[in-house]
């Protein structure tokens, strides 16, 4: 309803027109600001993002209160740009808007104008981003806004060329000049419409768990499935990484063959499309078209470090081969490419270099065969090579078929193939690195590292390669080491650069990775580091009106915010739920399984509408709703049988070990010295401890 009446007086509005619109890099240093024309407040700041606008004629400023109160005093408009380094459309805009002298001389004598990463403060990211899905239903980067010296919106866009964004900004600053009272009940009303979208009130009627409803949902999503080319769908298209691993589940528990099949033809297609790199691994960020076919080219680590983690799943509940060479593609090309000499991870890599999308990744079919020589032949067998233009110019290397069928369609063993594939890549690879490479926003953002940890953790369980344990474990020392200040989480690090406290994402996939950790260490500094964490989020993000965690500690914003849907990366208070679910199982906590349920019954109003928005609510919702086991090793081989065990792929569970008798409730009077045992239980009710693998296997299915 507050929608629709906002929309009825943005339209009837006509004397507020201007408030509807259409719509390690190679960072500067401070002894070389004399060279440049134009230099701003933004050269002192340590984003690759910012550092982008240092030396654009607009008098751009990072956001603090300093530059509100400036405002308020000139009583000037306020803009605020937000984008990201490896936005492609960010760029442009800055090229061709933010360097043009007219548009800086308009901004400079109108408005206070601050520059914003949406990566470094995705608190006002969100804040905005709700604002502009207000007023036009979608929104996008770079994000443009203009607000009053409150902060309160009263224009929301996207892109402008330098023409659009004069005309913005000349519209805009008459009629608030004529008329300052209209724009204050304008930016008022969007800012109440911003609060009422993140507020989940205790006193909701919460719809009880039940398994028809969760089918009834899938059921739903399941006429949006696009059953040929996998996904949704949708002309361009995401991987999110959580709707699969819940559709896996959901049709492992349920035997549903139909999702089963839609998980397995869509990990296969995004694999063998142009969104995967088949020449230095990894992930691209999204699909410009139906087919899988085209990429946008920025690569992000939240996305690689999801993938890693879902196709090592899926090859422990499907076994197909080719997903381990996914995951191998992933692990080669974030340790090669996007670690860090600290430790951690770097955030992202730009989609442009020369100027031009996609310039590092494309070829021409002249390229190719220059290259290749004599194998050219082989590799255009395998390999579709597709023009992304007509003058096929820019060419995209992706799978023509699974390799099972390419076998059978040519005389080569598999062997060979895995032989050719790799004289194949090292060539172009070789090729390519002689290319100028994308920039890399090297900030590094410690819920993305969390998330890469958790990535990690599920390789290692697939595959058991010792390296992926230490990957982990070397990403969580390096947050541990460089995370923290004071005692609290920070958001992102790089040397020099701003500590910015923890958001609930930071909080939330941390907690998340360390419990990941202990099931697969086994050691209890783990679950302790997790258990504090838990307490500070109670204590520092809980909110007075919602049982849902609000997602900033501090109250700068003209809203606090509640993130509440899963998209590519998921809810940080799902994960936060899921979080509360594991540790409440763990030590036989009812507070916290009761607080995780609350958190789920009180969104399913939001879930009904649109189950596909929240993928990773309904996995919990699956733990909550399925009988949910939990499955205890303890004794001198305890090690070594969890390794064996977790091989395989068993959903709705959470497995545990000890070699040692332990004070945890679920290991309680368990231990049996020299003796090894699995315990398998649900609702703290177990059946008769078994010695083997295989027989646990047996219980399991029995229970099933």
């Amino acid at each position: 309803m507050f929608k629709k009446n906002l929309n009825i007086l943005f339209l009837c509005n006509l004397a507020l027109i201007i408030f509807a619109c259409a719509d390690e890099p190679q960072n500067k240093k401070d002894n070389q600001e004399s060279q440049f024309q134009h230099t701003n407040k933004l050269f002192k700041e340590t984003s690759p993002y910012l550092l982008e606008h240092a030396h654009n004629p607009v008098n751009w400023q990072a956001w603090s209160s300093e530059a509100f109160e400036e405002a308020k005093s000139k009583n000037q408009l306020v803009v605020i740009s937000i984008g990201y380094s490896s936005c492609h459309w960010c760029h442009v805009m800055e090229e061709e808007t933010f360097e043009n002298e007219e548009v800086a001389k308009l901004m400079n004598e109108n408005f206070v104008s601050i520059k914003v990463d949406r990566e470094e403060r995705p608190d006002i990211d969100e804040v905005y981003m709700t604002a502009i899905n207000l007023i036009k239903g979608n929104g996008g980067w770079p994000l443009n806004v203009i607000a009053l010296p409150n902060g309160k919106p009263i224009y929301t866009g996207t892109y402008h060329t330098s023409k659009e964004w004069k005309e913005v900004l000349s519209k805009i600053s008459k009629s608030y000049g004529e008329d300052p009272k209209r724009a204050q009940e304008y930016a008022n009303m969007i800012a109440e419409g911003i609060k009422e979208s993140n507020f989940i009130s205790f006193e909701e009627d919460y719809q009880k768990l039940e398994k028809n409803i969760l089918e009834n949902y899938v059921n739903k999503w399941a006429l949006n499935w696009d059953v040929q080319l996998g996904g949704d769908k949708v002309q361009q298209k995401f991987m999110l990484p959580s709707t699969y691993s819940f559709l896996m589940d959901y049709g492992l528990l349920q035997v549903d063959k139909k999702a089963l099949k839609h998980v397995q033809n869509s990990l296969l297609k995004m694999s063998n499309g142009g969104v995967y790199d088949h020449v230095g691994g990894g992930f691209f960020r999204y699909s410009t078209d139906e087919k899988w076919a085209i990429p946008h080219y920025e690569k992000m680590l939240y996305d690689n470090a999801q993938l890693l983690g879902l196709y090592s799943k899926a090859y422990r509940a499907f076994k197909d081969e080719e997903y381990k060479e996914v995951v191998q593609g992933i692990a080669n090309f974030l340790k090669t490419t996007m670690k860090s000499q600290s430790g951690g991870f770097y955030a992202a890599i730009d989609a442009d270099s020369d100027g031009d999308e996609g310039a590092y990744y494309t070829w021409t079919k002249e390229e190719i065969n220059s290259v290749l020589g004599s194998e050219y032949e082989d590799f255009s067998k395998y390999f579709t090579i597709y023009s992304e233009n007509s003058q096929e110019d820019k060419n995209v290397i992706f799978k023509s078929v699974p390799d099972s069928v390419f076998l059978q369609r040519n005389s080569m063993t598999s062997e060979d193939l895995v032989h050719k594939k790799q004289i194949w890549k090292g060539k172009l690879l070789h090729k390519r690195n002689d290319r100028e490479h994308p920039a890399i926003d090297d900030k590094i953002i410690i819920s993305w590292n969390a998330l890469l940890i958790s990535g990690f953790v599920e390789a290692y369980k697939a595959f058991g390669e010792e390296e992926y344990l230490n990957m982990a474990q070397s990403t969580f020392k390096f947050i541990e080491s460089k995370g923290f200040h004071d005692g609290n989480l920070i958001h992102s690090y790089k040397k020099g650069g701003r500590r910015i406290n923890g958001f609930l994402d930071d909080y939330a996939y941390f907690i998340s990775a360390l419990n990941d950790l202990y099931s697969v260490t086994h050691d209890t500094k783990y679950l302790n580091i997790s258990k504090e964490l838990v307490t500070k989020v109670n204590k520092n993000f809980s909110s007075d009106t919602s049982v849902q965690y609000q997602y900033s500690e501090n109250d700068e914003l003209i809203s606090p915010i509640l993130k509440i849907d899963d998209g590519v990366l998921p809810s940080p208070n799902s994960i936060m739920a899921e979080n509360l679910f594991f540790l409440g199982h763990i030590y036989y906590n009812e507070d916290w399984l009761n607080k995780s349920e609350e958190m789920v019954e009180s969104i399913q109003i939001a879930v009904k509408e649109n189950p596909s928005a929240y993928a990773k609510w309904n996995h919990l919702y699956l733990k909550h709703s399925f009988n949910f086991l939990e499955i205890a090793i303890i004794g001198k081989e305890a090690n070594e049988v969890y390794k064996s065990f977790t091989k395989d792929y068993y959903p709705n569970s959470l497995t545990v070990a000890s070699v040692e008798e332990s004070e945890i409730p679920l290991f309680e009077e368990r231990y049996i010295s020299g003796e090894t045992y699995i315990y398998v239980c649900e609702n703290r009710s177990c059946k008769r401890p078994v010695t083997t693998v295989e027989a646990a296997k047996n219980l399991i299915n029995d229970i099933r």
